[in-house]
């Protein structure tokens, strides 16, 4: 054992040396890791230690996940601004026919008049820990991967156990970096009271709507803002009306100057996943098998949602969060696979690939160790091609079959837990869990619209009975059993009979066992159960595969330090991460250049009056006049609405805020270019851009069209 975690040590100490060697503005970058990037020769103003420390507040102590995304503190008492897009959920649940915050925006004049931000929390990062020999020595002599790292996640869950015991608002999570190499511990304040403080109207803060998504040039004020509230003593707690506003150690400011081409720019905030470790085999099986079905089954279920909700204004608020998340994540896919095809990046691969092979050929201890670890992990691959017709449809019915069978899963994985013996139960099956989750059930059933979720489930049990004979759901047969029912017919039965629609219904089956829901013979539950012990088997084939999958490539990427020895930053997980570039245009074809910058006069020119291009008559008033207020540009005589940089991000990056080298609030982050759609797989210095609103247009939004100039005084905006 004391060897072992000797030999350890070494190589995580390795790796720390070798990170940091990568040029030009790539990487997603550990805080612990931005003392050795030489910032202040790139443009940094500030001392390393001012963006993050461990032992003092830093910048990074303004940053928060938000809602899947990132957002700040802009004020001394708990102001965020973060994306419209990912406050869009919280203002699609507020919303109603009557009160459509979506279309119409929301201003709180008075603090007393802001609106809880329904399912919101934010979690502000207040330490990180390496904690690899802790992690590592629970599996230590385990040879069986799965085995392995089913003792590692409980000293996992045990530690994080540990931190959060009787703290009410604390947290702890560990990330694993290197597939296993490198694991960090952090711990999180969360706030459970956030509330809505303005956000425009979407025909301002979704200006261009999904035809201009991803793209460039853009014109949208993509933006809101929210705050954050504690109970008097500080702690975190759920809404209450003598709940305060939270005042942050450290809140950013507003740039006073502004952005030029080629000025420094820095991001700290929350990307969500990227895979550019991954081999040749998990491309392929993206771009040719994951990626094409996800952007077939989006589109199928978005042209639904749209159908069924057709002159219905009440059912396109209780879709569009569902409807706007899928259109988003099938762009990006689209784009990944166009990305992958044009650039021959699966070819890339195989061909860096075949250079490694020869490396680890030469010589008799490495082939021994890397020479068959690409083959073994394409293997693994081969077994879950088996059965990948069948598991794509079986997903659909883990949550894209409508929300009554979404409910009866839920309901039946507790009454499981609570039938086992306490030692052998999720650790995630919890009373606070328990009582969240039945908390958290208003914000589904308000999303709830009978002819969608119907339209879903008839949809995903037609997807079902077409199956190939050797790729069936047996849990789903005996719909199709006597072959004189419709898919359509049994879902009219289903729907009529069942009881799952009535939210205070579903709530009184949180403590019954799963004879107790047997017995209540509804249609869903009835489902539910007859298809969990296929969800089981696909998911211990998951497990293991995802088990052996992380081991062999662990492997392979101590054969990648051992070769190359260059510059190794861990993929993104949805952890606390900096990345810096430049202000910068970019060429995305032949004779093409975009500049870094768009204003105010470009919205105008897009403007036709018709969604996604309807720009308000207030705001063209605004430009036809000249009515710029102070936030003009001097140079470019206009406000500059949105610009570029070379800063590293992906999804959950959105919201982040986009800082100087003062560390002041430039913009806020809220897309990528649709050109370099493959940047999770690889990063392109040429062509990758980060795109922000600018701070600028944001502030005149605010002011001249939301007349809130008072949320400017707070932020402490001179006049």
């Amino acid at each position: 054992m004391k060897n072992y975690l000797t030999k350890l040590t070494i190589i995580t100490m390795l790796m720390m040396g070798f990170m940091i060697t990568v040029t030009g503005q790539e990487g997603m970058w550990l805080l612990n890791q931005i003392d050795q990037l030489d910032l202040n020769k790139k443009g940094l103003q500030l001392a390393p230690g001012e963006l993050y420390s461990k032992d003092k507040a830093a910048l990074n102590r303004a940053i928060v996940q938000l809602g899947g995304g990132t957002a700040s503190f802009v004020s001394k008492d708990g102001l965020l601004i973060t994306n419209h897009h990912v406050a869009f959920g919280a203002l699609q649940r507020s919303s109603s026919v009557q009160s459509d915050y979506l279309t119409n925006g929301f201003l709180a004049r008075q603090r007393s008049e802001e609106i809880i931000a329904p399912g919101y929390q934010a979690s502000l990062m207040i330490s990180m820990t390496d904690v690899t020999s802790e992690v590592v020595a629970a599996g230590a002599g385990i040879s069986d991967p799965l085995e392995r790292e089913k003792k590692m996640d409980e000293k996992i869950g045990k530690m994080s156990e540990e931190i959060r015991k009787g703290k009410e608002d604390i947290r702890a999570y560990i990330a694993s970096n290197f597939n296993g190499k490198q694991y960090i511990q952090y711990v999180y304040k969360t706030f459970r009271d956030v509330r809505i403080v303005y956000a425009p109207p979407m025909s301002v803060g979704n200006y261009g709507g999904e035809t201009d998504n991803w793209m460039w040039p853009r014109h949208t004020a993509d933006f809101s803002f929210l705050r954050v509230y504690v109970a008097p003593d500080g702690t975190g707690r759920e809404y209450h009306k003598d709940n305060v506003p939270y005042h942050p150690e450290v809140y950013l400011k507003v740039a006073t100057s502004y952005l030029k081409d080629g000025d420094f720019t820095f991001i700290i905030g929350y990307p969500g996943q990227t895979t550019r470790y991954r081999s040749s085999t998990s491309v392929h099986w993206n771009e040719t098998v994951n990626y094409p079905f996800s952007i077939m089954n989006y589109r199928e279920i978005i042209d639904l949602l749209e159908e069924t909700t057709k002159n219905n204004h009440e059912g396109e608020i209780k879709v569009a969060n569902l409807k706007k998340g899928l259109a988003n994540v099938m762009k990006n896919y689209q784009g990944k696979v166009e990305g992958m095809k044009k650039t021959r990046f699966y070819e890339k691969k195989l061909g860096f690939e075949k250079e490694f092979q020869n490396w680890a050929n030469s010589q008799p201890e490495r082939k021994a160790k890397y020479g068959d670890i690409l083959q073994k992990e394409k293997a693994e691959y081969e077994i879950l091609a088996k059965t990948k017709t069948r598991d794509n449809v079986f997903g659909v019915f883990q949550g894209l079959a409508g929300m009554p069978l979404s409910i009866a899963q839920t309901v039946l994985y507790f009454a499981q837990q609570k039938d086992k013996p306490a030692g052998e139960r999720d650790p995630e099956y919890t009373e606070e869990n328990i009582s969240r989750t039945i908390e958290n059930l208003k914000f589904t059933y308000n999303n709830y619209f009978e002819p969608a979720d119907k339209a879903l489930f008839v949809r995903a049990l037609k997807m079902a009975g077409e199956l190939p004979a050797d790729q069936r759901i047996t849990g789903v047969e005996y719909v199709f059993k006597d072959g004189n029912t419709t898919p359509a017919q049994f879902a009219d039965q289903a729907f009529r009979t069942t009881k799952l629609t009535d939210l205070a219904f579903t709530k009184t089956l949180f403590d019954k066992s799963v004879k107790e829901l047997e017995a209540l013979n509804d249609p869903f539950i009835r489902m539910a159960i007859s298809i969990d012990p296929m969800s089981e088997e696909i998911n211990d084939i998951n497990s293991r595969f995802s088990a052996d999958v992380v081991a062999l490539r662990k492997v392979y990427l101590e054969g990648l330090f051992e070769w190359k020895g260059t510059g190794l930053y861990p993929d993104a997980n949805s952890t606390i991460r900096f990345t810096w570039g430049r202000v910068k245009g970019y060429k995305p074809r032949d004779a093409v250049w975009y500049d870094p910058f768009t204003t105010f006069a470009g919205v105008v020119e897009k403007n036709t009056g018709i969604n996604p291009f309807d720009a308000p008559a207030d705001l063209v008033a605004l430009y036809d006049r000249k009515d710029f207020g102070r936030w003009a540009d001097p140079v470019m005589k206009d406000i500059p609405v949105a610009f570029l940089s070379q800063c590293d991000i992906t999804g959950g990056n959105s919201g982040s805020p986009i800082m100087n080298g003062k560390g002041e609030i430039v913009g806020v982050a809220f897309d990528g270019n649709y050109e370099s759609m493959i940047s999770d797989w690889q990063y392109d210095l040429k062509l990758q851009r980060c795109i922000s609103v600018d701070i600028h247009y944001v502030l005149f939004i605010t002011e001249k069209l939301g007349k809130a100039g008072f949320i400017l005084d707070e932020m402490g905006v001179r006049k």
